[in-house]
């Protein structure tokens, strides 16, 4: 999983296999050491009606209503964004990079543009 911020904007992306677990289980999380403190960012399933985040004990967790985890995780759809609260709140399904071929990319979602790209 990624994230991503950057000023007042937080977004998620996730591989396939991420997605698949975060589908199964209705969490799933990543960590980054800091020395002696840790950031854990989270995406968990919630009953509300829009995305939302909030950050506690070293904790970033994007909650995604379980209406649009439904839909994201057993369909073609690449993400979903809320500009409803003072943070812009976008997540992705992870595609491969066009520019970028030598990186480990078997994970991520087929890249629409790579017929593009192709001969």
């Amino acid at each position: 999983m990624k994230i991503r911020i950057k000023g007042n904007s937080l977004r998620y992306r996730l591989t396939r296999s991420e997605v698949e677990r975060f589908a199964a289980e209705g969490y799933i999380d990543d960590s980054t050491s800091f020395g002696l403190t840790q950031l854990t960012y989270s995406l968990k399933v919630s009953g509300d009606d829009d995305l939302r985040a909030d950050m506690r004990n070293n904790c970033i967790t994007f909650y995604m209503p379980s209406h649009m985890a439904d839909e994201w995780t057993q369909t073609d759809r690449v993400g979903f964004e809320s500009n409803s609260s003072d943070l812009y709140l976008l997540i992705e399904k992870d595609f491969m990079c066009l520019d970028l071929p030598m990186q480990d990319q078997a994970d991520n979602y087929p890249n629409p543009l790579m017929m593009d790209h192709v001969g």
